[in-house]
């Protein structure tokens, strides 16, 4: 990221304040959350002309649900910045992520700005404190990159209120490249279906959410290569946050193969991976695969009572050993290797193969523990 951008942030407690300077063409993907932050309001707005210049984000507020008020203060955060870079104020994106229905402490932002502004630098340094001041509950910064004679580089967090159709985690993604702003928006949605829109903590959709890309424009790369590495990069930073998500011990995917359509795998896989039964057994090491089917069987897609689950465990990112629990809708008996597999991994893939058709699909989630109810419950406090 550092590469490609001057960037810099800070934070103190729960409250940050980041900038990105980022001159280029520019599509987003945002929240479908009906009450929309003011923030993803403004920088809908500001991006419908395809350029931006900067971006700026504070953590530790939503700023959602703050009536005309939220609205002010957005345009006001995207006018110190404008001031600084010399452009009009519609140049520049404004992200917000935090506690909702609680007005900005603008006072806070502003005395800090001018220390943030004079800190951009391109050094790994300078993404690390980006990364860092738009964290809320997460216990590491997330960054992607995928290099080859161009390159794009993305940053994002995000732990909680992470759902399919935009997943509170705000992303944001930089390249070298050189495309028009229609051809990113296109790029992007199929980027972000494969990626953000694959993984669940908890079945809450944001806000605030958001995943802006900025092309610089340096250099001319086929769109199907910077697909494929734009993919790539959206995926890894996805992976990241349902790895990340509050109180998680274990990541987990469900793969589902043979589907009747790919839409209807993604969908299944979605369903089981979101399904609190599934997390908090997987959390316990129980391979109780009944909740696997339970909540596969609602999940609305066509089913085969005749299917094959297995279960495979990883230990960061190593297969420890792949274990079959169902086969052709008979169950195994294996359980008790099953467990011993899950407790020592720290990543859980059940691969279902329904026998219907040629679609395959996927979906990342993660276990339910006592963590999760912990931090949530004392979010504000």
């Amino acid at each position: 990221m550092h590469e490609l951008v001057k960037c810099n942030g800070i934070k103190e407690g729960k409250n940050g304040l980041g900038i990105v300077v980022c001159e280029g063409s520019v599509a987003g993907v945002f929240t479908q959350n009906k009450f929309k932050s003011p923030s993803v309001v403004v920088t809908e707005e500001h991006i419908k002309n395809g350029f931006i210049e900067g971006i700026i984000a504070n953590s530790g507020n939503a700023n959602a649900f703050t009536g005309k008020q939220g609205y002010k203060d957005a345009k006001r955060m995207c006018q110190l910045l404008a001031e600084k870079l010399k452009t009009n104020t519609e140049s520049i994106a404004v992200a917000s992520t935090g506690v909702i229905g609680i007005q900005l402490d603008m006072e806070w932002i502003e005395s800090r700005f001018e220390k943030v502004y004079a800190g951009l630098g391109n050094k790994e340094e300078n993404a690390l404190a980006f990364a860092k001041s738009i964290m809320t509950t997460d216990r590491f910064p997330k960054f992607a990159k995928y290099k080859e004679d161009f390159k794009i580089a993305g940053v994002c967090k995000g732990a909680g209120m992470i759902h399919p159709n935009m997943a509170t985690m705000l992303a944001f993604i930089f390249t070298d490249a050189k495309f028009e702003a229609g051809e990113l928006k296109e790029m992007l949605r199929t980027a972000v279906k494969y990626s953000f829109n694959a993984i669940s903590v908890d079945g809450d959709t944001s806000t605030n959410d958001m995943v802006l890309l900025v092309a610089k424009g340096e250099c001319e790369v086929s769109r199907d290569r910077f697909l494929n590495g734009l993919k790539d990069v959206c995926l890894n930073l996805a992976k990241q946050i349902a790895r990340d998500g509050e109180g998680a011990t274990k990541l987990i995917k469900v793969t589902i193969v043979n589907a009747k359509s790919e839409e209807e795998a993604f969908k299944g896989a979605r369903t089981v991976v979101s399904s609190n039964l599934v997390k908090t057994a997987v959390f316990g090491n129980d391979p109780n695969w009944g909740r696997i089917i339970a909540s596969l069987g609602y999940s609305g897609i066509d089913v085969n009572e005749e299917l094959d689950l297995k279960l495979l465990g990883y230990r960061d990112g190593h297969k420890i050993e792949e274990v079959e629990l169902v086969k052709n809708g008979v169950g195994l008996g294996n359980e008790g290797i099953a467990r011993r597999v899950m407790e020592k991994s720290n990543e859980i893939e059940f691969i279902i193969n329904l026998k219907l058709g040629n679609g395959n699909g996927y979906a990342y989630g993660c276990d339910l523990t006592y963590d999760y109810v912990r931090i949530n419950s004392e979010y504000t406090t």
